[in-house]
């Protein structure tokens, strides 16, 4: 079995499936799997939701390089491609500063862009992709991030006040200085983002308190 065949699997596909339905696969299975929907007294169980939650992160990543290096088109002519390059339009604009205030973008995937000091207040970011997102000093305050990944995202003195973090995956993110005043969070005593190996040094939590 091949390395792009195994990741399909993964993400119970077939070879056929398109990106959006790699995308869709990934955020059905990410739900199922979440770690912070199994009881916290069920550590074995838990244990096994992690694992079965890196194993679909890292497939629907891989799935989506392999399927770029895989659908290459066949080489051009030195001219052509060169006359492309000159033409081609930016990939990964930098987003910094941008104003997306109240605009709707779930299922958009920011992932790996720099979108530090962008306004994003009162916008739709459900289901989005920010994996590796800059968004240091982001204005977030009233944003809906329900189950929004951001894996190892850069929020480092964002605003994140009254922002709707339910169902989010922040694991691994650096959210030092982050303001997270009113932040959506919890059901009754429940955490409900997952904040593994995330840095909250000195952020301002829910309750107004500072974390040590």
């Amino acid at each position: 079995m091949s390395e792009l065949d195994i990741y399909y699997k993964v993400l119970e596909l077939d070879r056929e499936a398109t990106l959006e339905e790699v995308n869709q696969a990934y955020k059905d299975l990410a739900f199922v799997w979440h770690p912070d929907r199994i009881p916290t007294d069920n550590i074995r169980l838990r244990e096994k939701a992690q694992r079965k939650l890196q194993e679909i992160n890292e497939a629907r990543e891989k799935l989506r390089s392999l399927k770029a290096k895989y659908q290459t088109k066949p080489k051009e002519s030195t001219t052509k491609t060169a006359e492309k390059a000159t033409h081609a339009p930016k990939q990964n604009p930098d987003l910094s500063g941008k104003d997306f205030s109240r605009a709707n973008l779930t299922n958009r995937d920011f992932s790996c862009r720099n979108m530090s000091y962008a306004n994003l207040s009162g916008a739709n970011l459900s289901d989005t992709f920010m994996h590796k997102v800059n968004l240091r000093g982001a204005n977030l305050s009233d944003a809906n991030l329900f189950r929004a990944n951001l894996l190892l995202a850069d929020l480092r003195e964002a605003n994140l006040r009254s922002a709707n973090l339910i169902g989010a995956d922040l694991s691994g993110a650096d959210l030092r200085g982050a303001n997270l005043t009113g932040a959506r969070m919890r059901s009754g005593e429940r955490l409900l983002v997952k904040l593994v190996g995330a840095n909250l040094s000195g952020a301002i939590m829910p309750d107004g308190t500072i974390y040590d």
